[in-house]
């Protein structure tokens, strides 16, 4: 029964009391809702990049796939399911490759990674010819990758008037071997790589710092702390998801590193620097007469399975301390 007020007009509803929730009726997808929801024009629109991704991505992956069940020589092929996994696990070679190009990671993650974000945060720092410095930081880069290694090579020689040599002797260090030593040969890669690729690298976290609220070093600055304590405490929990993404690319490239060992040394010495794209080099083109290629392909894939277990672990780890 409704009680009139006063004024003989009825009351106004309580503002405070909660409306009823609207019952939204959820609509049933059926091909004639998606061909009027313009489904059939996306599909259209989509259509050449699947082609492409089918023909150049998708295709070659399935092909190797099945490249690594037969044996063959590119021109016939039998069928010898997961015997060519059976025999790259157990050559010792695939073994010693694994740890050369696990030790080429480390020495690369210890000594490379670090080095191109301090030239960034130094590079930052500066206040005149910031252009000029990150020219001259990214000129690595433009030069092609062959001739850099063929220069480098060069100056590796490991006679008393090599370049190198010659530098060490101003200083009265002795010659040494460089790529001819089976101790100093990945060391020596490592430091031509990440000359090399540091430029790249270095841009990125230039442009990264640009994105750092000035604010944060203005007011570090008046509480008195110096640069080391200004990058700890500033610089690298702001580039932190970058850094996240610059350390998983440097794992996955420097697990298929090829061309410098190839043009170094070819592996040697003593085997001292075949990673395991060499490997797999090696055994599908080594041979003139034919290489085993299902091997090799059968190499290509577990390390691709390998690759892409890691990237999916680290990015399952680093997730939350990432967006923290």
């Amino acid at each position: 029964m409704t009680t009139l007020s006063d004024t003989g007009a009825p009351p106004e509803p309580d503002a405070r009391r909660p409306a009823a929730p609207r019952t939204v009726r959820s609509t049933r997808r059926t091909p004639m809702t998606w061909l009027r929801g313009g489904g059939l024009w996306n599909l259209l629109f989509l259509l050449p990049m699947i082609v492409v991704f089918a023909v150049f991505s998708w295709s070659p992956i399935v092909q190797s796939v099945m490249m690594s069940l037969q044996k063959t020589n590119l021109i016939t092929s039998q069928w010898v399911g997961f015997d060519n996994y059976v025999k790259v696990l157990s050559d010792p070679l695939l073994g010693e490759a694994v740890l050369n190009t696990l030790w080429f990671a480390l020495l690369a993650l210890v000594f490379g990674f670090p080095v191109p974000l301090f030239m960034a945060v130094l590079m930052s720092e500066v206040r005149r010819a910031k252009g000029l410095y990150s020219a001259l930081a990214y000129l690595p880069v433009v030069i092609p990758p062959v001739v850099a290694v063929l220069l480098w090579k060069f100056f590796y020689s490991a006679d008393a008037n090599g370049v190198f040599n010659t530098v060490l002797g101003a200083v009265g260090i002795p010659p040494q071997p460089w790529i001819q030593d089976a101790l100093q040969a990945m060391p020596s890669l490592v430091l031509e790589a990440t000359w090399a690729g540091a430029g790249g690298s270095i841009i990125i976290y230039l442009a990264a710092l640009l994105g750092v609220p000035s604010e944060l070093y203005d007011a570090a600055e008046v509480d008195g702390a110096s640069i080391w304590r200004k990058v700890w405490h500033i610089t690298l929990p702001q580039l932190r998801g970058i850094l996240f993404i610059m350390l998983i690319l440097q794992v996955i490239a420097t697990a298929q590193v090829f061309l410098e060992p190839f043009l170094f040394t070819g592996g040697g010495p003593a085997g001292a620097t075949r990673t395991v794209l060499l490997y797999i080099y090696d055994k599908a083109f080594r041979n003139s007469l034919g290489g085993a290629y299902g091997e090799a392909t059968a190499v290509s894939v577990l390390l691709a399975i390998a690759l892409a277990l890691l990237s999916w672990l680290y990015f399952r780890l680093t997730n939350r301390w990432s967006s923290s």
